[in-house]
């Protein structure tokens, strides 16, 4: 799929609540963090992702688009947090005491783990496969593995390994 072409003042935008959200986070843990470099490379069902040691932040083009003002308020300000955090406390969990911590307290946005965007437009076509249990469905990366017999896959719940085709209630 094509990357879309973003409107400039949608890129204004989006730079400027990174900047406003790193300029509150710098007067309120007292520090002077520069700016993160931002892209506009995420692809999948991801909306955004934070690269640590890289000091960026990458947004989904197609789920901005679709959700301009959520990105704005929630997804620059959540994977700014990730970076933030790293800075201040190391390695810590993802979406643990000190991520919640910073999004709350110092950026004053509700701490959400995960969007709730409509997904189908970036959604990957998968392939049914099936366990003892239950169908599941592989994105095409795991089944590609799977035929190159580089990965196998077990079902959490039976631990039965997935075999590709169509589910057949027995």
């Amino acid at each position: 799929m094509k990357t879309p072409r973003l409107p400039i003042a949608l890129q204004q935008a989006v730079m400027r609540s990174l900047r406003q959200s790193l300029e509150r986070a710098n007067q309120v843990l007292e520090s002077a963090w520069p700016e993160p470099k931002l892209l506009y490379q995420q692809r999948g069902t991801a909306a955004g992702t934070a690269w640590l040691n890289a000091w960026e932040i990458r947004l989904n083009p197609v789920l901005l688009l679709e959700n301009q003002q959520a990105f704005i308020d929630e997804v620059v300000p959540h994977e700014l947090a990730h970076l933030l955090v790293w800075k201040q406390f190391g390695r810590v969990a993802p979406h643990g005491k000190e991520w919640k911590w910073m999004m709350e307290q110092v950026l004053g946005v509700p701490a959400r783990r995960t969007h709730q965007f409509e997904i189908a437009s970036v959604r990957s076509n998968t392939f049914a496969y099936r366990c003892q249990c239950q169908q599941h469905q592989l994105t095409v990366r795991r089944h590609n593995r799977v035929l190159r017999k580089e990965s196998e896959y077990r079902c959490v719940h039976c631990g039965s390994l997935l075999i590709a085709g169509e589910f057949i209630a027995t």
